[in-house]
């Protein structure tokens, strides 16, 4: 049987297996090297930490087991068993023996010629994965494992992964994405308006070479939101310009994969192997690789609808030019109109990526005509959605908001409790409000709600509300 104990947790069991060691240990699990007592067979056990672990966290395990069980393929590590025990989960994988090679990596990087095999290598089960109609969503130097003696390599931790042709990101709390921060692509941020599809496994794969190169990714930051930022706006510094023995042809090929917007990365791997391959060919004939342009047989046979909003470049410029007016001190009132389905949404959800690199806020409400007898819906829709990110940050920074909140509402806490009862989690229960007449009510509201919009539209993280379908708003919100 195996044996868990952590802090956390009494001991615990799963019948069958007998440990060795413990070899990783993350936030949610714990990964030990151990084996099935019935016949010694080596194996790796990846156990939810937690004695009482989260339904999140559950269905993210069993998403995980699911997705692998579905993929049959030699580079990406096998499962074996799915087990349940004292309230805990375990997932049961074959011992491959290897080790992420981000543990390999030395200072100067691969040699070219074992950087190239183990690019092609990656990029293969990376094509493997995505013919299976899965997206990995993780991919970094931590997830892949490489057996020096058999030159094999295997993806692992599908935790994050999707069966899905794309997803719509949400803007989360840089603890709370998922993916690895130093290797997520700008669209798993939720910061940019792009949906996610296969190619976000191409800038994390992208960043994962370019670690394999030269020793580090290609952002270094300890502050979580720059580091989103630098992934959004900032172009790394190409490989061959930051050491010379670099053949630019295989600087181009990274940098393509690092690409902000999707559709300027490679679009299969089968073309990102053909260069890679070329490389591979001039560099053990000539010891040096003549430049090229990388994709020039990149072609998926997919159609592939660009997600960039076309005949709108003015309307978004504008845009843009309001909020910097914004950040430069002023308010502004904007109000967009046009029939319906003509793009007014996705339009304003354009200024995403300039509010981004502001360390802004955007959220958004919607009015609902089915809701008009609701006053404030939307806004309080809104606001909860701040609320909710607040939530999801450190202890630290969700005290600094309290500090802050209770010293703007002062003893008419309770008034925007009543509208948005996340509040409460942040600022504690709060004494109840005197009752006042109909116009001293409306007038102690207005003040307490503006000071409380107040606290969010700072010179550091300036405030966007998007209002949709005003058309059904309540007298109240439009008061």
């Amino acid at each position: 049987m195996l044996l868990i104990s952590d802090r956390n947790s009494n001991m615990s069991m799963i019948p069958g297996y007998q440990i060795e060691t413990q070899i990783y240990e993350s936030a949610n699990t714990l990964i030990f090297r151990g084996k099935r007592i019935r016949d010694m067979f080596p194996v790796i056990i990846k156990v939810l930490k937690n004695e009482y672990p989260t339904s999140n966290e559950i269905l993210r395990f069993e998403n995980e087991f699911k997705i692998l069980r579905s993929i049959d393929t030699e580079g990406v590590i096998k499962v074996i068993n799915f087990e349940e025990f004292n309230q805990r989960r375990a997932i049961i994988f074959e011992d491959f023996k290897g080790e992420p090679i981000k543990n390999l990596i030395s200072d100067n990087g691969f040699s070219i010629g074992e950087f190239l095999h183990l690019a092609i290598q990656i990029a293969g089960v990376l094509g493997q994965i995505h013919n299976t109609n899965i997206i990995h969503k993780d991919i970094s130097p931590s997830n892949i494992l490489f057996d020096p003696k058999t030159g094999k390599i295997k993806i692992i931790d599908f935790g994050s992964s999707t069966s899905l042709s794309h997803e719509i990101p949400s803007m989360l709390a840089p603890n709370f994405l998922e993916g690895t921060l130093s290797y997520i692509s700008p669209e798993q941020t939720g910061r940019m308006n792009r949906l996610i599809d296969y190619r976000t496994d191409f800038y994390s794969l992208g960043a994962t070479l370019y670690h394999l190169m030269i020793g580090v990714p290609p952002f270094q930051s300890e502050d979580p939101l720059e580091l989103i930022h630098a992934h959004i706006a900032k172009n790394p510094v190409p490989l061959h310009t930051i050491d010379k023995s670099i053949p630019p042809s295989i600087s181009d090929i990274i940098m393509k994969l690092l690409s902000k917007n999707a559709e300027d990365r490679y679009q299969t791997c089968r073309g990102l192997i053909t260069d890679f391959e070329n490389c591979l060919q001039q560099w053990k004939m000539f010891g040096k690789i003549e430049p090229f342009i990388p994709a020039q047989k990149d072609f998926s046979g997919i159609l592939q609808p660009f997600q960039k909003l076309y005949g709108l470049e003015d309307e978004i410029d504008f845009l843009i030019r309001e909020f910097e007016e914004v950040y430069e001190g002023k308010n502004k009132l904007i109000f967009i109109a046009g029939y319906s389905g003509i793009g007014k949404t996705s339009l304003v959800r354009e200024i995403h990526r300039p509010i981004a690199l502001r360390r802004g806020f955007f959220i958004s409400g919607k009015f609902d005509q089915f809701q008009k007898d609701m006053p404030y819906y939307a806004l309080a829709e809104a606001l909860r959605e701040l609320v909710q990110y607040f939530l999801m940050g450190s202890d630290e920074e969700v005290q600094s908001w309290k500090i802050k909140l209770l010293n703007a509402l002062g003893p008419n806490a309770q008034i925007v409790i009543d509208l948005i009862p996340e509040l409460e989690f942040i600022i504690g229960p709060q004494p109840p409000i005197p009752i006042f007449g109909p116009a001293e009510t409306q007038n102690r509201f207005n003040l307490v709600f503006q000071n409380f919009i107040k606290v969010f539209c700072e010179p550091e993280h300036p405030l966007v509300i998007f209002l949709d379908d005003l058309q059904w708003a309540d007298p109240a919100s439009l008061n």
